[in-house]
C-alpha cells in the first residue's frame, strides 16, 4: 500500500530535481557543460515517473476526485507544481503530516 506521506516526499523530491534541471539546463546553454543535466535529467525522470505512477495509486485509495486527480498531475510539469501540491495534501488531510 502506498501512503500518502511518502507520496508527499516524492512530490518534493520531484519538484526540486525540476528546478534544479531547470537551472543545469541553463547552464548547459550559458557554455558551462552538460553534466549536470546529464545527471540531473534521468534522476527526475525516475522521479516524475514514481510521482506519477503514486498518483494512479493513490487517486482510488485516497478518494481524488477526477479533477484534484489531474491538478496533482500537473502539479508534475509546471515548476514550483510539486510544492504546491504537497501544500494542498497537507492543508487538505492533516493526518499525512505522520
Amino acid at each position: 500500500m502506498v501512503s500518502l506521506k511518502a507520496f508527499r516526499w516524492i512530490a518534493f523530491l520531484e519538484a526540486t530535481s525540476f528546478l534544479c534541471l531547470l537551472v543545469a539546463t541553463y547552464l548547459k546553454y550559458a557554455d558551462h557543460g552538460a553534466v549536470g543535466v546529464q545527471v540531473l535529467g534521468p534522476l527526475h525522470g525516475a522521479l516524475f515517473l514514481l510521482y506519477v505512477g503514486f498518483v494512479a495509486l493513490l487517486y482510488k485509495s485516497e478518494g481524488w476526485s477526477t479533477k484534484t486527480t489531474i491538478l496533482v498531475l500537473i502539479g508534475a510539469v509546471v515548476p514550483f507544481g510539486g510544492y504546491a501540491v504537497d501544500w494542498f495534501l497537507l492543508r487538505e488531510r492533516p493526518a499525512a503530516e505522520a
